[in-house]
């Protein structure tokens, strides 16, 4: 993420930081000084950084723009939900949404402009893949919204597929974890994928995040045809993935299910996720389909989806069923920024 030609110092790393001073020839202890200023004290210039010399900060505004972007757009829900537009590469836009709820309050992040895994169900990906978001643009999405510091969980299920942008998402979720950054405990960041293998094993191996599958269907010809990724990345190859991994006691791997009419919320389908699922401590989350333009899946009806969650808990698997939020907004990923670009063509 450029600004003026001048590269960004929000969304380093510590590491980076002590390259960046050590070029700079600053003191080496200045990059944890000015990793709290950016992470934890979330300054607006770098001005602020006051324990720095005049002299060390007159060199970094030579060389680098702080990076901090602000929504250009918001809109706020009669539930309390708030969804944030951000600009993005090329013209184009990406969406947070921010999820007040009695105990915690969530952000939903995105981590790509667009997405390549056409899913069928999904807006996004109706928009194609534009761009990966860097670790700067990711983290932007926490650091410049108002309720930046009440956020108490954040979720990697926005826009795009986080496994596709492993590089940046592990980078993002590194300074959100460190001592040196945002702090948070990785028990309050889950992480969503459809099932990038290659991306799935990166974020096994090299994060503590909790980990959540949008499944959607456990039959591989049925999912295939709402979800292409089945075909280069089955269902059956993540679940061996997950089985093998040892994810210890504080750690927690979930599914995610949109309920659909017809197409995933009858009875064998409850047999097939309870045979696929065994030996997995996981739950479900059924999610109520909401309609989307030009898509033909219809959600499944209350009454279904209350028998449905009945079936699996006969089965011993933990399943709840995700309240919906920000309807009167369009609160469902892609919807806000697909209407956008449409009013910038229009322009």
């Amino acid at each position: 993420m450029l600004e003026n030609d001048k590269p960004i110092l929000f969304g380093q790393s510590l590491e980076e930081l002590q390259l960046t001073v050590n070029e700079l020839g600053m003191p080496k202890f200045t990059a944890a000084q000015i990793a709290i200023w950016l992470y934890k004290k979330r300054i607006e210039s770098i001005d602020e950084m006051s324990n720095l010399s005049k002299e060390g900060r007159e060199k970094l505004k030579d060389h680098f723009n702080l990076g901090i972007t602000k929504p250009i757009k918001v809109q706020v829900s009669a539930d309390g939900t708030k969804k944030y537009l951000f600009p993005a590469a090329s013209n184009k836009f990406i969406e947070t949404a921010f999820i007040p709820e009695e105990t915690r309050n969530t952000l939903c992040v995105s981590s790509q402009v667009g997405c390549k895994m056409a899913c069928k169900f999904c807006m996004t990906g109706k928009q194609g893949f534009q761009n990966n978001l860097s670790a700067t643009e990711i983290l932007n999405q926490l650091r410049s919204i108002p309720e930046s510091e009440q956020v108490s969980n954040i979720v990697f299920m926005g826009m795009g597929e986080p496994f596709d942008n492993i590089d940046n998402v592990l980078k993002t979720l590194k300074i959100l974890t460190a001592d040196y950054g945002f702090a948070m405990s990785p028990k309050r960041i889950n992480v969503s994928s459809i099932g990038h293998l290659q991306g799935l094993k990166r974020f096994l191996n090299e994060s503590d995040c909790n980990l959540a599958i949008s499944l959607h269907n456990p039959f591989h010809e049925e999912r295939l045809r709402a979800m292409p990724i089945e075909k280069t990345n089955p269902i059956s190859e993540v679940l061996k993935e997950i089985k093998a991994f040892d994810f210890g006691r504080n750690r927690r791997v979930s599914f995610e299910y949109i309920m659909f009419k017809g197409f995933n919320d009858s009875s064998r389908h409850v047999k097939e996720l309870a045979r696929i699922l065994n030996g997995i401590n996981c739950r479900i989350n059924l999610i109520r389909f909401h309609p989307v333009p030009e898509v033909e899946l219809v959600g499944s009806d209350d009454e279904t989806i209350f028998e449905f969650q009945n079936q699996l808990k006969a089965k011993g698997i933990v399943t709840t069923l995700r309240a919906s939020r920000g309807l009167d907004i369009a609160a469902a990923c892609g919807l806000l920024s697909t209407k956008e670009l449409l009013v910038k063509k229009e322009v």
